[in-house]
This record gives C-alpha cells, structure tokens and sequence, in this order.
C-alpha cells in the first residue's frame, strides 16, 4: 500500500526518476533549425536537458525562455539544452522560434521517431542525461516552479 501511495504522488508530481533503471540515452540525428544536422552523442561529455515540445502546447510556449536562462547560467559549467520539435513538417517552427531567441540547438522531429524512442507521452517531455549519455532523470509537463528542481537535478549531475 505505502508502495502504491509512493507511485501515486510520482507520477501526480510529473517526475519520474530513472536513477534505478540507469540506461543510455538513445542516439540520433536530426536536422536543426539552424545549424544543418545534429547528433546527440556529440554532445557527450556535457550534462544534457533534452526537452519535447510542440507549438500547440502551452506549457511549452512558458517553458523555453525558461530552458533558455539555464542555458545561459550553466553553460560554461559543462550544460546544454537540446530541444526537440515533434510538429509536422507544414509548422514554420523557425518563424514561431523568432520571438524567443533561444540560445540552444533546436532539433526537428517532423517523423516522430526520436520522441517514440524516448516513450514521451505528454508536452512537453524532459529527459536529463549525464555527461557519459546515461538517461538520470525525466520529467513530464511543466508549470511554474519547476525551474527549481531543474537547477537541482542539472547541479547534481555537473558534480558527477
């Protein structure tokens, strides 16, 4: 029962840890919006916040200035954001991006195929990878606030 309970609160708190199940993040190649095609293994040796998002979703649009300041604050640090469209392809996903002026790789994914390996389910989608590509943690939606326990998570793995 205590079990149960425990789930409950993870999975209502929008955080599932994946400190037990350990496992390499998936690599991939996908065009960028700006910069011609980007791997994610490229970035080894950097702690990574890969975030799915979609211009329809709300949550999203609140969210990436907000990847954007940890972007700039933990960049000398050895962190970078990865973040990753899953709209069609008929979406001007540079012409919605211009009011933001991310500091960022943004990645499209018009086939949908790397957010399936990834089994994101809900907009949008985080996944925090260590420096050697090992999946930590992830995290589901977005509200308010959730900037905190990002600036947590993103520290801890700096340390490692």
């Amino acid at each position: 029962m205590i079990l149960i309970k425990a789930l409950v609160v993870i999975l209502f708190s929008g955080w599932l840890s994946l400190a037990h199940a350990e496992q390499q993040a998936p690599d991939f190649v996908l065009p960028s919006v700006s910069d011609g095609n980007v791997r994610l293994s490229e970035f080894y040796g950097e702690v990574i916040l890969l975030n799915f998002w979609a211009t329809w979703c709300g949550p999203c649009r609140k969210e990436l200035p907000v990847l954007d300041e940890l972007q700039k604050k933990y960049q000398r640090a050895g962190f970078t954001v990865l973040a990753v469209n899953v709209d069609e392809s008929d979406i001007d996903v540079p012409g919605y991006l211009k009011p933001f002026g991310l500091s960022f790789p943004v990645l499209l994914d018009f086939q949908h195929e790397v957010v399936k390996q990834y089994d994101i389910r809900a907009m949008p989608g985080t996944v925090f990878l260590s420096r050697d590509g090992e999946m930590k943690y992830s995290h589901l939606g977005y509200k308010e606030g959730d900037e905190d326990k990002y600036e947590k998570i993103i520290e801890t793995l700096l340390k490692e």
